[in-house]
């Protein structure tokens, strides 16, 4: 199995925005609510951001980016000053790297199938459509 790479744990291909957006929350000490609350915005809203079902608008994004002492390119791409790995901050066993890589696999994996199950489901629709025209 592959290594896992600890500069890669926050990376575009393994974490998603509200991925990092959880991670820095939590490494201030904040619950969603006092990070919403700080915001200017519902616990419902900011609970979407870390689902990745809704994204914050740019001026939100610097805002988070400041109160959670991130920089905004760590927070959209995983790259730049942001949170350290576990494994940058404390060593990991290498069980705890081969989990994590093998979580990377499947998170790419799941990505590739509902890319997938898009496609499959635009091609049916249209085909669907053109039966009923």
């Amino acid at each position: 199995m592959a290594d896992f790479a600890a500069d890669r744990w926050f990376s575009d291909e393994v974490a998603t925005f509200g991925d990092r957006l959880e991670a820095a929350r939590k490494a201030a000490g904040l619950s969603q609510r006092d990070l919403a609350q700080k915001l200017g915005v519902r616990d419902t809203t900011l609970a979407a951001w870390e689902a990745d079902r809704q994204e914050p608008r740019g001026n939100r994004l610097q805002m988070v980016a400041g109160m959670l002492n991130v920089s905004l390119m760590w927070l959209l791409t995983g790259e730049g000053e942001g949170l350290v790995s576990p494994g940058e901050a404390g060593g990991i066993s290498p069980e705890a790297r081969a989990a994590l890589a093998e979580l990377a696999r499947l998170h790419q994996q799941m990505q590739d199938i509902s890319r997938d199950m898009a496609l499959a489901q635009f091609r049916l629709e249209t085909h669907l459509r053109g039966k009923t025209l």
